[in-house]
């Protein structure tokens, strides 16, 4: 129990002391307006970047395991 209250202060004190810096972050209108075609293009291309890679993947796995035991 000794040892947990040592590490909880010295893990307390770490991070009682930590400076966090200030982001420069400023707001302002958008250059283009993106219409909600745009935007579900891109979020078509967004998904299926990620998803067909990976069930290309998941319906060939078995193929996969039967060529590594060869």
């Amino acid at each position: 129990m000794l040892g947990f209250q040592r590490a909880f202060r010295l893990l307390h004190a770490t991070m009682k002391n930590q400076i966090v810096p200030r982001g420069n972050y400023m707001s302002k209108p958008p250059e283009e307006i993106l219409t909600p075609a745009d935007q579900a293009i891109g979020l078509i291309v967004m998904f299926s970047v990620f998803l067909i890679p990976s069930g290309w993947i998941l319906a060939h796995i078995q193929d996969y395991k039967a060529h590594q035991n060869e």
